[in-house]
C-alpha cells in the first residue's frame, strides 16, 4: 500500500455503532457515527461523561471493534483483518497516551519507554538510544533513571507520552491526558503535545477530553452527546 500524504484520511468511520449487553438490557454507546481524520491534523473529541467518546477512541485505537459499520485505518478495512495482523498494524501505526499513565513502577523511565522496543526485537543498544532520545524530546533528560515514584504527575506522562512514541506511530490517540493532572502540569502537557506536533514528532493527534481548554488547543473539535456526532468545529 502506497504511503500516505499529509492531509490524506488515515482514519475513517462509516455508521459505526456499538451495543453493549449489561443483564437483560442493551447499552447503545454509539449510534451510526460516521467521520473522517486526516494526516496531520489535531482534533479533539469532546463531550460529558457517558457520551461515548472513550468508546469512539477504543476503537479509533483497534482496542474495540463495532457492532456494525465500516472502520478504515490507513485504508485497511479493519475488520477484514485476522487478530494478529490487526495486533501489527495498531502497533505500527499507532500510539496511546492515557489518565492513568500506566508506567510499570519497578522500572525506570529509560526502561518504561524502550519495553515496546524490547517487545519488538529491537537490539539493547538501538532501544537506549530511541529512549533516551525521546525522553529529551519530552523535556526529561534529568529523569532518565527516575522511577514512577520519584516523578510528579505531569513527568509520569511525559514518560508516558515517549513510551507512545517509540515505534514511531503515525497516529497518537490520548485519552483524557490531562485528566489525572492539576491545571499547570496539564497546560504543560498540552503545550508539549502542540510543540511535538509543529516539530513533526506527532504527526497526526487524536485527544478525548470533557474540558473545553483542552479542546480548543486543537485544530477540530468533533462533539459528541448520547453516543453521536452533533457538531464539528474548526478551532485554527
Amino acid at each position: 500500500m502506497a504511503r500516505k500524504e499529509k492531509g490524506d484520511v488515515v482514519l475513517e468511520l462509516n455508521n459505526i455503532r456499538k451495543s453493549y449487553k449489561l443483564g437483560e438490557t442493551s447499552i447503545e454507546a454509539l449510534r451510526g457515527v460516521s467521520l473522517e481524520i486526516r494526516d496531520g491534523e489535531t482534533v479533539a473529541i469532546m463531550g460529558p461523561s457517558g457520551c461515548g467518546k472513550s468508546t469512539m477512541l477504543h476503537i479509533l485505537g483497534c482496542l474495540d471493534i463495532p457492532t456494525s459499520g465500516k472502520y478504515f485505518l490507513d485504508g485497511v478495512d479493519v475488520a477484514s483483518l485476522s487478530p494478529d495482523d490487526l495486533a501489527k498494524l495498531r502497533g505500527k501505526k499507532i500510539g496511546f497516551v492515557f489518565q492513568f499513565f500506566y508506567l510499570i513502577p519497578s522500572l525506570d523511565a529509560m526502561e518504561n519507554v524502550m519495553l515496546p522496543l524490547m517487545f519488538d526485537g529491537i537490539p539493547q543498544e538501538e532501544r537506549e538510544k530511541r529512549a533516551e532520545e525521546l525522553l529529551r524530546t519530552v523535556g526529561l533528560g534529568h529523569r532518565l533513571h527516575h522511577k514512577q515514584s520519584e516523578l510528579s504527575g505531569g513527568e509520569r506522562q511525559r514518560v508516558a507520552i515517549a513510551r507512545a512514541l517509540s515505534q514511531n506511530p503515525t497516529i497518537l490517540l490520548a485519552d483524557e491526558p490531562t485528566g489525572n493532572l492539576d491545571s499547570k502540569a496539564g497546560k504543560e502537557i498540552i503545550d508539549l503535545f502542540a510543540d511535538l506536533h509543529k516539530r513533526n514528532v506527532i504527526r497526526t493527534l487524536v485527544t478525548v477530553t470533557h474540558d473545553p481548554e483542552v479542546a480548543k488547543c486543537s485544530e477540530r473539535i468533533i462533539h459528541f452527546k448520547d453516543g453521536q456526532v452533533v457538531k464539528e468545529e474548526i478551532v485554527k
